[in-house]
């Protein structure tokens, strides 16, 4: 019988440490443990840590996205080879898009995978407050079996033992995993979308993740982590203590069709749930990977997938790559973009030419222009998807669209923003080009990769 060896981190509230810390734990069990990582709700940055502290591409849960059952059928697929699983929470423990359920919340997936849960609290200027808040974290849902804490930014040893003692004597049943001092060491640094990406700068990555790695080590008790992640069973889930795959996939649609997909990753484009890139390859995808950046030309392909991350901190380099724009505009294939992706197919960023196969320019804003999980349904026949299908994604772009002069939308946005006026999904070429703001996830469209991949 496999037993799933899991652990939540969840915090108490957004900015307690939650990925600094999730990653440390991480790179440390992964000297000894075969780590399989996972970050809840809709997030491609801090995956990318995940995945340089294990080996091991991390992997997104998300109870918006995804039915219950295909929560634990991605955490099957993507654990039953693995000696752990660290799951990284979204937020504060209950935050979801609701303030009466726990959709997209990480509360939803410590109860969709009976996961254990250790909340990572920022503890300045606490002591006894400390215990009210854990005390009413444990008593708010009792589904959520929450086992330890991590206290984290503590003034010194004095204020770690006054922790210690308030906590253990008002609930003797949580364990105290640690505390971790204040430190810049533990922090890292920021942009208008969340933390810097890996892939734009990995040596340096690599070694704030190895210290992180090392702190954790000196202050946590790793093996008091292993022991509550051992502490629940998926009593009565035969699908989990299987160990063979299952049979029929619920994820998403399986269209087999041999294609060749260029997919733009480097420092610019980056945003991708690996996740799609395996439904891409199950719908029968050979991906080749490029750099907008630094290749010449785009490889030899049939569809070209544009994914997010900052055009607009390299638009210049981008710009000044004009062969490999040329060959991008003398493509004859499928191509979709999306945020920034759209962004780059657009005429220009912030005035800085870019592709132009979109008949709009975008335009860096000072506030957020879209945030959201959203809802959508597909007017027309489009690279990703069939008219009258719905789907789910989200959006997150500090940039939006001006002198718009295309005029067919493929997507419209029941819940979201979208480009302009609930509308999304920008169709050029007569259908062969599309852009759009809402992120694709393949199991909230589960026909994303088959129709990207079929020939028209």
């Amino acid at each position: 019988m496999k037993n799933f060896k899991r652990v939540i981190l969840a915090g108490t509230s957004s900015m307690v440490g939650k990925t600094t810390i999730a990653t440390g734990i991480m790179r440390a069990l992964s000297k000894k443990y075969n780590v399989q990582p996972y970050k809840i709700g809709p997030d491609y940055i801090d995956p990318t840590y995940h995945t340089v502290a294990t080996g091991n591409h991390s992997r997104n849960l998300d109870s918006f996205f995804m039915e219950e059952h295909q929560i634990r059928e991605l955490f099957k697929r993507n654990s039953k080879n693995k000696d752990i699983s660290i799951i990284e929470g979204v937020r504060g423990l209950y935050e979801g898009i609701s303030p009466y359920n726990d959709v997209g919340s990480t509360a939803s997936i410590s109860k969709s995978l009976e996961s254990p849960v250790i909340l990572i609290m920022d503890c300045r200027s606490l002591t006894r407050s400390a215990a009210a808040i854990i005390k009413g974290f444990k008593s708010f849902d009792d589904k959520v079996n929450i086992k330890g804490v991590i206290f984290n930014k503590i003034r010194g040893e004095s204020h770690y033992k006054k922790l210690k003692e308030a906590v253990s004597y008002y609930i003797p049943d949580i364990e105290i995993i640690g505390a971790l001092p204040r430190d810049k060491n533990i922090e890292v640094s920021q942009r208008h979308l969340g933390l810097i990406p890996t892939p734009e700068n990995m040596e340096s990555m690599e070694k704030q993740i190895d210290l992180w790695g090392s702190i954790v080590e000196e202050y946590l008790d790793l093996e008091m982590i292993i022991n509550i992640s051992n502490s629940i069973e998926f009593e009565g889930r035969e699908d989990f203590h299987s160990n063979k795959d299952s049979e029929e996939n619920t994820l998403w649609n399986i269209d087999k069709n041999r294609c060749t997909l260029g997919i733009a990753y480097d420092e610019a484009f980056n945003f991708y749930y690996w996740d799609n890139l395996d439904a891409l390859e199950e719908n029968g995808a050979k991906i080749k990977f490029f750099s907008p950046l630094r290749d010449d030309t785009i490889p030899n392909c049939d569809v070209l997938y544009f994914g997010g991350g900052y055009p607009e901190v390299f638009a210049e380099k981008l710009k000044s790559n004009t062969s490999m724009i040329d060959s991008i505009r003398n493509f004859d294939g499928k191509i979709y973009g999306e945020c920034g992706g759209l962004m780059y197919l657009s005429k220009s960023i912030d005035n800085i030419e870019m592709v132009g196969l979109l008949n709009c320019r975008s335009i860096m804003t000072e506030n957020v222009q879209g945030l959201s999980y959203v809802l959508g349904t597909f007017k027309e026949d489009c690279p990703i998807g069939k008219r009258d299908h719905t789907f789910k994604a989200h959006e997150f772009h500090y940039s939006k669209l001006i002198d718009i002069g295309e005029r067919i939308f493929a997507y419209y946005i029941n819940r979201g923003k979208g480009i302009i006026n609930s509308m999304d999904g920008i169709i050029s070429h007569k259908g062969r080009v599309l852009g759009g703001y809402a992120h694709q996830h393949c199991v909230g469209n589960p026909y994303f990769a088959s129709n990207l991949l079929r020939e028209e």
